[in-house]
């Protein structure tokens, strides 16, 4: 028996005994009733025979009540089927008795009275145990059969017409009877078989959410082994970049420092897709003039699309729309970097046209196109059109990818028509909102007049990253002091606060030696030794457990490995702004 039959036959043993004590009470009084007034009519003592049968009969009540007692009745359907069948068949063969015991032969009211008893006991039972076959051959062939049999025993007309209209009344039933098995059967068949493939889809979506869950985990941990000596090399880069300005081996720096940032750069959408996905990343949504974004694409992208001898036109609009305009920017940037991209002539279009309450943002590029069979997949991590040698000048395949998640995260729908060899448009749906006067505008960026620490403490515990940093730093007439846990730069601290000459900000990397936690060690030195300390957390983590760590704790962060200009500016950032 397969594992979906024993479900069927548990659910049907189960409503056969459902309602047999409730059957049974209302059994019981009938037989009492039938047997007064059989013998207030006919004084016939064949009645107490019969009334002494019946009460046999539901004495062995308890046999089925046994089945509510049993902890394993679920596993032993089989038995409990076959002895509910057992005690039916009892049941219906003393009902069968009663007309040969007390019908009487000269009175057709009573015999017509009885036999519509009879009749009633079939009609109720038989949808009560219609979910198993056998047991209604159990409840209505001995009952019938007991009750055609005496009625053609009395051999007269009027009997041989009772017999034959109660035949015609039991086949009849168990055709219907029959067919009722069947419908449930085949319903409770079909609702195993839901339920199975719903638990095995819900197994493939836990093995799935496994399969991801681990892959997340693998590319944190070699993003992080991966992100630590490109933060080293980065930061020796830019030293060297920097002392050998005007020189001839000055051209090698750069293109190192070309190098790493192209490297720099793929990591960095990595750790775009895992901010994403753990959520630390919330929109702030203004009303903004779009010119204003589409203007701050232009000097980022514009020298790429000239490199590649391509026309970038990012045509102005007055319209005014609700976004977050650093990652709609990041959006558009990512489509309309992948539109040139897979433009080898022609050139790449921008424009928005407002639809009433919307506004639509077309890319429009002159490229390869893209098939029908890859529109899409095109949004998936890592896939690319046309590129089975996996050419790094066009990227991971993970620029369309981040769109998706931002398009989802923005609520700004996506989407895309193209035909193969003449192009492709992407087309960005954005909420419009009425223009507000200039000095209402939001800016995209504000400049501060900050000034660099001049004493900081690193603390790090690989010698390679401190080295790389504390050279950094001296390039740009920062001190600085190493420790490499928690209890070294508390005495570091602790040292130059005695001296009078305290650090002006700490840098600290996420993970430490031993496994411990650089962001708790971090917060516990600023509670212990100054609130107004500044404190930069640096990481090569992209977890997304932990980068939502880092969010909720409010403290700035950058990942490794470090722009040196974008960590230039945060440690100007750390310092409040002079008086002038």
């Amino acid at each position: 028996m397969t594992t979906s039959q024993q479900r069927v036959l548990r659910e049907q043993v189960a409503a056969l005994y459902a309602t047999w004590l409730s059957s049974t009470v209302a059994d019981a009084i009938l037989a009492w009733s039938v047997c007064a007034l059989f013998w207030w009519q006919l004084r016939n003592p064949m009645v107490f025979v019969w009334l002494g049968l019946h009460t046999i009969q539901v004495l062995r009540y308890p046999l089925i009540r046994a089945y509510y007692k049993d902890p394993d009745a679920a596993q032993r359907s089989v038995f409990w089927a076959r002895r509910q069948a057992r005690e039916l068949l009892y049941y219906s063969a003393t009902w069968g008795l009663a007309p040969w015991l007390f019908m009487p032969a000269d009175d057709v009211p009573m015999t017509t009275l009885l036999m519509l008893i009879m009749l009633g006991l079939v009609s109720g039972g038989v949808p009560a145990v219609a979910p198993y076959w056998a047991s209604v051959l159990a409840l209505v062939l001995p009952m019938m059969t007991g009750l055609i049999s005496a009625l053609l025993w009395h051999g007269d007309t009027t009997h041989l017409f009772l017999a034959i209209c109660v035949g015609i009344y039991a086949g009849a039933m168990l055709h219907f009877a029959h067919r009722q098995h069947l419908l449930l059967t085949e319903s409770l068949k079909t609702r195993f078989e839901k339920e199975l493939l719903a638990e095995q889809l819900a197994q493939q979506v836990a093995a799935t959410q496994r399969v991801s869950e681990e892959k997340t985990r693998f590319f944190a941990a070699a993003s992080h082994d991966l992100r630590q000596p490109l933060h080293a090399i980065a930061l020796f880069g830019a030293v060297l970049d920097k002392q050998l300005q005007n020189q001839p081996a000055h051209v090698h720096a750069q293109r190192l420092m070309g190098a790493v940032k192209t490297l720099g750069t793929s990591l960095d959408t990595m750790l775009d897709v895992s901010r994403l996905d753990a959520g630390v990343i919330e929109p702030e949504l203004h009303d903004v003039p779009l010119n204003a974004v589409l203007q701050a694409l232009q000097p980022s992208l514009a020298p790429h699309a000239e490199q590649r001898e391509l026309q970038l036109r990012l045509r102005a609009t007055p319209v005014w729309v609700r976004t977050d305009p650093h990652l709609l920017q990041r959006l558009l940037g990512n489509l309309i970097e992948n539109a040139i991209k897979y433009t080898p002539t022609g050139g790449v279009l921008v424009v928005a046209r407002p639809r009433g309450s919307q506004v639509w943002i077309d890319v429009v590029d002159t490229g390869i196109g893209i098939g029908a069979e890859h529109a899409d997949r095109v949004f998936d991590e890592f896939y690319q059109v046309d590129n089975p040698g996996r050419d790094r000048t066009r990227g991971l395949g993970m620029g369309l990818s981040i769109v998706r998640r931002l398009s989802q995260l923005l609520e700004h729908p996506v989407s895309l028509r193209s035909r193969p060899g003449r192009g492709s448009r992407f087309r960005v749906v954005v909420p419009r909102v009425a223009p507000r006067p200039a000095s209402l505008a939001r800016p995209l960026d504000a400049d501060h007049a900050h000034r660099l620490p001049q004493r900081v403490l690193l603390v790090d515990d690989e010698t390679d990253i401190t080295d790389a940093l504390g050279a950094f730093l001296e390039v740009w007439g920062v001190a600085s002091r190493t420790a490499r846990d928690e209890a070294s730069a508390a005495m570091a601290l602790s040292v130059a606060r005695h001296n009078g000459h305290p650090f002006d900000a700490m840098l600290c990397d996420f993970r430490l030696a031993d496994g411990a936690d650089g962001l708790d060690a971090a917060l516990r030195l600023r509670d212990r030794f100054g609130p107004h300390l500044p404190l930069l957390l640096i990481t090569g983590e992209t977890a997304p457990d932990r980068l939502q760590r880092v969010r909720g704790s409010g403290v700035p962060v950058l990942f490794k490995p470090v722009d040196p200009d974008r960590l230039l500016q945060a440690l100007t950032g750390l310092v409040p702004p002079q008086a002038p």
